[in-house]
């Protein structure tokens, strides 16, 4: 009796292999994904929040490249003041300008002068979580990087 064959003819963002073979049979099979740390900015202080907007939180590019978080990419939002913890989406603000800013809903979440840690996720193989290293971004009171 001949050995089956697996093939893998594609796989998905999530590098989840599919479209598979075996016996003519199509089959799909995953690979164990985790969730995991890619990057955080560490006790940014909130400069503002802005109600009237549909939501967000809005982060000097500076920050947002040094942590490797993209504009529209969701982030975590941790409040040491208040506890509050919630999800949002990055928007860039100009380069330079310090602004840590809540807007929408959020805005109730925390008022200026709040220690923020913002924190993106990113979702790897079982096999490279190991060594994957978060980027962690330190700042000042002004939101300025901290070399």
């Amino acid at each position: 009796m001949e050995k089956s064959q697996w093939v893998v003819k594609k796989r998905n963002l999530n590098n989840h292999a599919f479209g598979i073979k075996k016996d003519g049979i199509d089959r799909e099979v995953e690979q164990m994904q985790r969730f995991m740390l890619k990057s955080k900015i560490r006790r940014a202080t909130l400069t503002g929040t802005e109600l009237d907007y549909q939501g967000s939180i809005t982060i000097d590019e500076d920050l947002l490249e040094k942590a490797d978080i993209l504009p529209g990419e969701q982030v975590h939002v941790l409040n040491i003041n208040n506890g509050q913890r919630f999800v949002a989406y990055a928007i860039a603000a100009p380069r330079g300008s310090g602004t840590v800013l809540l807007n929408g809903p959020a805005a109730r979440l925390g008022t200026v002068g709040d220690k923020v840690i913002i924190i993106s996720y990113c979702q790897v193989p079982d096999e490279k979580a190991k060594d994957l290293k978060a980027k962690v971004v330190f700042v000042d009171d002004e939101n300025k990087l901290k070399e």
